[in-house]
């Protein structure tokens, strides 16, 4: 099951707020999810805009959930510390699989 952090629309017409949730990618934009891990409204003032928890973010990344565009700059203005440990973790797992590669090809070079 491919798991995304994205956003749910809720409100009424020209009254959008998005919910931050995390789904099956299979599911509709606003239909079932998993956990609701924040929100999200663009017509409130700046300092009431975004409302996420951070440690449920980052145990959902931690899981392997992908996040979307809109949800990684949310995450960029609420929770920049979530946003680059998973960055970090995600830039060493790319160079532990090329050092991996590098030893294996090494290896096969040495028969």
């Amino acid at each position: 099951m491919a798991v995304k952090i994205r956003l749910r629309a809720q409100g009424s017409v020209n009254r959008i707020m998005y919910r931050v949730v995390v789904a099956d990618s299979r599911s509709p934009r606003d239909g079932k999810y998993i956990e609701a891990v924040g929100w999200y409204n663009p017509l409130a003032k700046k300092e009431m805009q975004i409302e996420l928890k951070p440690e449920r973010l980052h145990y959902w990344l931690s899981q392997g959930a992908e996040a979307t565009d809109k949800v990684l700059a949310l995450m960029a203005k609420a929770a920049p510390q979530v946003l680059a440990d998973f960055r970090a973790k995600k830039i060493a797992s790319r160079k532990k699989a090329v050092a991996a590669r590098k030893s294996l090809k090494k290896a096969k070079a040495k028969k």
